[in-house]
């Protein structure tokens, strides 16, 4: 039997993109997931894949931004199938702009959502976790081994011009994840990060003339990258391309796997060499 097989995971932002190749990739190893979303037909497109397969998936249709969501998130979890084992904070989206553009409200729904929205989702996962850890460990000796894996970027790593905000917000993430990683290392959660480059998604889709755009409650944004730009970045990628959603949920699936449970702490960068000098 697969390791992972039995195990439950929340996967937020799952209805597109890493989110559903990550819970697409996960429920292949057994795992039953919870599928989080703001759109309900993304999130029933997963959910239904991952059925389809013979797989265990539910879906948690909610604003990861909303203060309540948190909470309502991971007792769903707990309702639907009585534990938590994994959890990765994937939900996310750009707002860009030079920092002379930069408005309080774009600054603020970066971090809200990049930051914020991990943190409370791991607070409230915190509730349940460590009375039940505590509870292993005084009758075992030992936890059962938790994971978290919290999406971050290269723009969080390294900064990138006309992303203060995302940056900020990923960067912020990397934060969280190390801190944790030494406050629940006496539980058996490990904590860790992955921090993505050029993935094709629709956040990077390429266009000739006009940007295209992506509405986020109620609000228009810009995203994708000019062919202009995606030339330079492949140039300038050791691979000389952008990876695939199937490349990188197979980092985040080790990350959430018996495989890496002595990594915690650490951030992965998965960009294709993007970084080496």
């Amino acid at each position: 039997m697969n390791s992972m097989s039995g195990q439950v995971a929340l996967v937020t932002g799952a209805g597109r993109g890493v989110g559903r190749a990550t819970a697409i990739r996960l429920a292949r190893e057994g795992v039953r997931v919870i599928v989080n979303d703001l759109d309900s037909a993304e999130l029933e497109s997963t959910v239904n894949t991952i059925r389809s397969m013979d797989g265990m998936a539910t879906g948690f249709v909610g604003n990861v931004c909303e203060p309540e969501i948190a909470d309502e998130l991971i007792q769903f979890c707990l309702t639907t199938y009585n534990q938590v084992d994994i959890i990765v904070n994937n939900a996310g989206y750009i707002w860009n702009g030079a920092m002379h553009n930069h408005t309080d409200e774009q600054w603020q729904a970066m971090l809200e959502v990049h930051a914020t929205a991990p943190f409370r989702i791991l607070r409230a996962f915190s509730e349940w976790m460590r009375p039940v850890a505590k509870a292993e460990m005084a009758a075992e000796g030992r936890a059962s081994c938790r994971k978290v894996v919290n999406v971050s970027s290269v723009s969080g790593t390294t900064g990138s011009a006309t992303q203060i905000a995302y940056a900020t917000g990923k960067a912020a993430v990397i934060g969280l994840t190390k801190t944790l990683a030494k406050e629940w290392g006496r539980y058996n959660v490990t904590v860790n990060a992955v921090a993505f480059g050029h993935i094709e998604t629709r956040l990077t889709q390429v266009y000739d003339e006009l940007p295209p755009a992506i509405d986020v409650m109620g609000r228009k944004h810009k995203v994708g990258l000019a062919s202009s730009q995606i030339k330079a970045m492949e140039k300038a990628v050791p691979l000389g391309r952008p990876g695939t959603v199937d490349e990188v949920a197979k980092i985040v699936s080790f990350l959430a796997s018996d495989d890496s449970s002595y990594i915690t702490g650490q951030t992965f960068n998965v960009n294709g060499g993007l970084l080496l000098s």
